[in-house]
């Protein structure tokens, strides 16, 4: 065979105004598609494929871009057309995504809404596949402190230890706390379980003198509030 059939596909293979990397340059980055930024972070193709067409077939294998950030290195690696070169960019740039969501300024963030609370874990949780607890701890001026995960596995109340959720709270003197737990199916909507669990650490907060504000369910890309739904708070 010759050289020619052997080459790789590159993105300069493709006519100039079908270019990601132009097209970024001239219209910005929110006006690609996802197979398009991820063709800038590829690079190359496959023989009879260009970097587009494999970033589109990686995205469909791995249903969405919430798939691709759910694999493990050694995953991204056994598909077809990404070796470690590729798998180690990619992870790279979640990596990069996921500190940027939750970056801190020096001042910390102020947490006033549900939606604010869940723009600090949606970002990560979302894409979780083991059901996990955590914790977020608020001074008086309802700035964020911390983030302490203190639970993993399906939300029973049967074994959760509620005075568990309150320990790093009370160790560094947080005014209050919210509640996050993720569905792993995606679907964030609470549970009977989910409720009866947020109405006992309800109920121990005020024993506790530590406000329960919020228990949110992190779902795929959404999320729920019990409070707002008015589940668990009386």
């Amino acid at each position: 065979m010759g050289e020619s059939e052997h080459r790789l596909y590159r993105i300069k293979d493709l006519e100039q105004g079908e270019r990601p990397r132009e097209r970024l340059a001239i219209l910005g980055p929110e006006a690609l598609s996802d197979s398009e930024l991820l063709a800038i972070l590829l690079r190359t193709g496959l023989r009879g494929m260009n970097a587009v067409q494999l970033a589109r077939n990686l995205l469909l294998d791995s249903g969405g871009l919430t798939g691709l950030h759910r694999k493990s290195f050694g995953e991204l690696c056994q598909m077809r057309g990404i070796g470690a070169a590729k798998a180690a960019q990619l992870k790279a740039a979640i990596e990069l995504g996921r500190r940027l969501a939750t970056a801190r300024p020096e001042e910390r963030p102020k947490i006033q809404s549900p939606e604010d609370a869940a723009a600090q874990v949606l970002y990560e949780m979302g894409a979780l596949e083991e059901e996990r607890l955590r914790v977020l701890l608020l001074n008086t001026r309802n700035e964020l402190m911390r983030i302490v995960e203190v639970y993993r596995g399906s939300l029973n109340s049967s074994l959760i230890r509620v005075g568990e959720l309150f320990r790093e709270a009370i160790r560094e003197n947080a005014a209050a706390i919210i509640v996050v737990h993720n569905h792993p199916s995606g679907d964030p909507t609470p549970s009977p379980e989910d409720v009866a669990v947020t109405r006992a650490i309800v109920e121990a907060g005020k024993t506790m003198d530590i406000e329960v504000l919020d228990h949110l369910v992190i779902g795929k890309n959404r999320f729920v509030s019990l409070k707002a739904r008015g589940l668990g708070f009386v």
